[in-house]
């Protein structure tokens, strides 16, 4: 039986097979964050040469991708993506998500958007019916930490502070637990309109394009 970190580098090196096809010399590729994200960015490297540059989610992973050698721009320089590649907490069958437990969920929302098609990488363990057993993460402006969090109550969520963590944003995250969430697309609206809340870790109203899903039996390709 394959361990969890060799699903993980069996998705990851099938996300690269996945997306040989979009590359090219004025290419810039789309990268997330977290350890999935990290095989991921790995495998790119053997591929350096057959595309321009990346646009990183984080600061680790743009570190990552430079230590490679891989040129990283800043997102402002980049007009269009044909591809960001990233790993979820949480994935359903709609491709809906939750991410942010590495806590680049904002950056990861505003990189995406600029990418023509969202491909998540992840092992069959992060595959759910329903979404929320992954407490949902807020990025927050530190003084509304009070005021959300008392939102989050009245909506039927219990709202945690991520002790002595700050996102590359300089915000806190309220890790959100109680949800059990079908189709979370009018949550995530709600949750992103509270006063406060820079972004929601719930990505349902722009869900995964496809999802590459490492299981026992090999890569499953998943489409909603």
């Amino acid at each position: 039986m394959l361990s969890q970190n060799e699903l993980k580098q069996q998705v990851a090196q099938a996300a690269v097979e996945y997306i040989l096809p979009f590359l090219g010399s004025g290419v810039v590729v789309g990268v997330g964050t977290g350890s999935t994200a990290d095989l991921f960015i790995d495998y790119l490297g053997n591929h350096k040469d057959r595309f321009l540059a990346a646009a990183a989610s984080s600061e680790r992973s743009a570190q990552r991708l430079s230590g490679l050698g891989i040129r990283v721009l800043d997102l402002n320089e980049v007009q269009s993506m044909p591809v960001y590649v990233d790993g979820a907490d949480e994935i359903n069958h709609r491709l809906q998500m939750i991410k942010g437990g590495g806590g680049a969920l904002t950056r990861e929302k505003i990189v995406a958007s600029v990418a023509e098609r969202f491909v998540c990488i992840a092992d069959e363990s992060k595959v759910v019916d329903r979404l929320g057993k992954f407490a949902i993460p807020l990025e927050v402006l530190p003084m509304a930490l009070g005021s959300v969090s008392r939102k989050m109550q009245a909506l039927g969520g219990q709202a945690v502070l991520r002790e002595g963590f700050i996102t590359d944003n300089g915000n806190p995250i309220l890790d959100v637990a109680g949800f059990s969430l079908d189709d979370a697309t009018e949550m995530e609206a709600i949750m992103n309109n509270v006063p406060g809340v820079v972004t929601c870790g719930l990505f349902a109203i722009s869900p995964a394009s496809v999802a590459l899903i490492a299981t026992q039996q090999g890569i499953k390709t998943m489409t909603a």
